[in-house]
């Protein structure tokens, strides 16, 4: 599904019933139909068909849109019942927005329906395409099976195994549906995909596990601050060279007693008709001399025969330069024979671990064989306990049993024991159980069309909602004894996890994509025009935003405050940008507003340059964010064939953008929507395309009045805002669905519309508290079960 057919169900959920819906249904009156109210009995709702919705569509409709020449191929003279209409839902909703913002019948069009017939016709099409009765059983949905996007891979990875890297770094992007990259339906595995998994989990596999071989051993070099020197030696960073005899001793302390390897990287300039030699000894015993005969510029690697045996503690190798050469009458290239070792290196204790084995070996290797302990019986047992890890979930010993006889094979096969769970662990990391999360349910054998999904699988759903990430060791022991079901419970991990570090996924996750911070990536306003920013100004724009929405989270404050807040977060940098003297360093702090000027979300830089054009301020781009973001009230995709603001002003070159835009609104098919998205826009007009606050453009002075089809006025951008202010209802639904969207992995349909009223009703009658309003969502029906037959099954 096209992301603007996503994108515009999010309207569908909004009563259609009243006349103050004018220009794209935003009259800034969130009108919304009674959530108690039954649908209409079938019967019923046919006779209202018969007798209101098909004449209207005769009478406004069908002379545009009727047989094969049909305007834009849509034929509606096939639609003659309820059920026709029904069947086609999809299809209507897009039409109900047509006639819901006023652009079907266009205003240019010989024959209006009156305020009345539309309120009527709409009415029915609320009842028909989303009247659900939430007196009885409610459709919970259904979540496609949903496999782990990049952020909560790279997530798993890290908690599951304590590794620092990020293994998804470059895989495919993920698809984005209803905004976010953590829908279901559009998590595909293409087959570029499954190969990266493969790499991702040998690399895993071998950061997290000390295989215990030779190759496992990382060489360490031995640092510049580490050798001293004695003659002709000059230490540089990137090296050391002999300009004649002498010697280069570097000091090494070892951790633990065992076998070491030891490498020298050195190259030479050649004279006369020997090769630099260079003898190499460790705690004055010979280990061996070495012809460099390789040139400086392409030097040559130098290994010990053997690896030498040494005790714990400090050691003193040397290298020295024995056969020094100079001939003023030899060739230019070959007079002045010297050595240069570019890097000393050591590596072990071979055949042996390692003294300080990194954290996620020891979290893996829970067993060795030995001492009356099979490679059978650890394998069984490191395997179990990792795959219920990764999974998520508890596992049989038949699951694991193939993944053990893959690590025995592995070690029948000369390989060390450790090399083998590396195996078994990249089995895992590939499983279909590890890569998607599937769902079980609580109750297979239940009658019920609605299934209340598992324990397990809910600590999964909680900690991916909130984290990224999987389950931690709380949320596991609360599924095992059953209680995740439990309102209260629910709560109170709601608050725990929301204090948590790992909820910083959750700001970056959700907020960057329900507030389009993301995009900021993509943008670099023209640097002719705004030398000031750059991509450090740009980080800390985002970063002001993320610190926003992460204090509303962490303190509970009320997510009113995203419209409303007095307050921000500023480092200097950006409080330079500001025109804010008074922050100093680096890290950011909470900055009280100027109350004339900025308050909440919408005042932001991030949020005023993400909706800019990269030369200008683009009021119509911050009017349509403001719709969709905070009134939850998105328009449609434009008509065919409108012609570009600026095509449509080109009769007035030197107007203002104000008057442009007025110009465009009298384009037919334009102004329904631009009634409201310009005077929105407009209103903040006084920043720039960057945020920085202004007062005039060029020789023009700003205006950030107007009027909104509601007959409200504002004369600046705060009264706006304040205007915005008192749709807090709508905002809060809007903030609802996208949230419950994020949440649970799939699109709001109209039949998720009586738990949205209720998460609505009782996080705002909580005093509108984030906390709140995470609770009713991860305590929703749409959360804890899903429909019977779903894909999962």
């Amino acid at each position: 599904m096209r992301m603007m057919e996503m994108t515009s169900r999010l309207s569908k959920l909004k009563a259609l019933k009243s006349v103050c819906m004018t220009a794209c249904s935003l009259s800034l009156v969130i009108c919304l139909s009674d959530a108690n109210a039954a649908p209409l009995s079938l019967e019923k709702s046919e006779k209202q068909f018969q007798s209101q919705v098909k004449p209207f569509i005769t009478k406004y409709c069908l002379d545009c849109h009727t047989g094969a020449e049909a305007e834009a191929g849509l034929g509606l003279e096939k639609y003659q019942s309820r059920d026709s209409i029904v069947e086609q839902r999809e299809a209507w909703e897009k039409i109900v927005k047509r006639i819901q913002i006023q652009s079907m019948p266009p205003k240019d069009a010989g024959t209006l329906p009156t305020d009345k017939e539309r309120e009527d016709v709409l009415a029915w099409f609320d009842d028909a395409l989303y009247g659900v009765d939430c007196s009885g059983e409610i459709d919970p949905g259904r979540v496609t099976v949903r496999r782990l996007n990049r952020s909560e891979y790279n997530n798993t990875i890290r908690d599951l195994l304590g590794v620092d890297f990020e293994p998804a770094e470059n895989f495919p992007s993920d698809d984005v549906g209803y905004g976010f990259d953590n829908i279901g339906d559009v998590l595909t595995l293409p087959p570029l995909l499954m190969e990266k998994y493969l790499d991702a989990a040998e690399e895993i596999s071998e950061k997290a596990i000390f295989a215990n071989t030779p190759d496992s051993y990382p060489w360490q070099k031995i640092k510049e601050k580490n050798f001293q020197k004695e003659g002709a030696v000059t230490i540089r960073k990137s090296g050391a060279g002999f300009h004649s005899r002498g010697t280069l001793a570097g000091k090494i302390e070892l951790k633990q007693a065992g076998k070491y390897d030891f490498q020298i990287i050195a190259g030479s300039t050649p004279a006369g008709t020997e090769p630099a030699k260079m003898e190499v000894k460790l705690d004055g015993k010979l280990l061996k001399t070495f012809d460099v005969k390789e040139d400086r510029n392409s030097p040559g690697t130098f290994t010990m025969p053997e690896a030498v045996r040494l005790p714990e503690g400090k050691h003193v190798l040397t290298i020295s330069f024995l056969n020094d050469f100079y001939d003023p009458k030899g060739p230019p290239n070959k007079r002045d024979r010297n050595l240069y070792v570019n890097e000393v290196a050591f590596k072990g204790p071979l055949g042996q671990l390692p003294s300080d084995l990194p954290a996620s070996h020891h979290k893996v290797i829970t067993c060795t064989p030995g001492s009356g302990r099979s490679i059978h019986y650890c394998a069984e047992k490191i395997i179990r306990e990792f795959a219920t890890q990764a999974f998520r979930r508890p596992v049989s010993r038949e699951e694991v049993a193939p993944v053990v006889e893959l690590v025995e094979a592995r070690v029948k096969s000369g390989r060390t024991f450790e090399q083998g769970i590396q195996v078994g662990l990249q089995a895992i990391l590939v499983s279909p159980h590890f890569l998607f999360r599937i769902e079980g349910l609580q109750d297979p054998g239940s009658k019920s069309d609605s299934r209340t999904i598992a324990q397990y699988e809910i600590a999964s759903r909680l900690s991916y909602f909130l984290w990224s990430s999987m389950p931690d060791q709380t949320l596991f022991d609360l599924a095992a004894q059953g209680r995740l079901h439990d309102r209260r419970t629910l709560q109170v991990q709601v608050k725990r996890m929301l204090e948590d570090p790992r909820s910083e996924a959750f700001v970056k996750n959700f907020a960057g994509q329900w507030l389009n911070l993301r995009n900021l990536d993509d943008l670099t306003p023209d640097p002719r025009k705004f030398r000031v920013f750059n991509s450090q100004l740009k980080a800390d724009m985002r970063r002001e935003t993320e610190e926003f929405f992460s204090y509303i989270m962490k303190e509970d404050r009320s997510v009113i405050e995203f419209i409303n807040a007095d307050y921000t977060f500023m480092n200097e940098n950006l409080a330079k940008f500001y025109g804010n003297d008074k922050i100093k360093g680096d890290q950011f702090q909470k900055v009280s507003l100027d109350k004339s000027k900025r308050a909440g979300l919408i005042t932001q830089a991030s949020i005023l340059t993400l909706t800019s054009n990269p030369g200008r301020t683009s009021p119509v781009k911050r009017g349509k964010w403001i719709m969709e973001n905070i009134l939850g009230t998105p328009p449609p995709a434009p008509p065919p064939n409108v012609p570009e603001l600026e095509e449509a002003a080109g009769a007035k070159p030197n107007a203002t953008l104000r008057e442009q835009l007025a110009l465009h609104r009298k384009i037919a098919g334009c102004a329904a929507c631009h009634d409201q998205m310009d005077p929105l826009g407009l209103g903040f007009e006084n920043f720039d395309a960057i945020g920085r606050w202004r007062e005039k453009e060029g020789k023009h002075k700003i205006d950030s009045s107007g009027q909104l089809p509601s007959g409200q006025a504002f004369q600046s951008p705060v009264e706006l805002i304040g205007i915005l202010e008192e749709q807090k209802q709508g905002f809060c639904r809007s903030l609802a669905e996208k949230m419950l969207t994020y949440a649970i992995g799939r699109g709001v349909e109209y039949y998720d519309k009586c738990a949205l009223d209720e998460i609505t009703n009782n996080f705002t009658t909580r005093g509108y508290r984030f906390s709140a309003l995470v609770t009713e969502i991860v305590t929703s029906d749409p959360f804890l079960k899903r429909q019977r037959g779903s894909h999962n099954d």
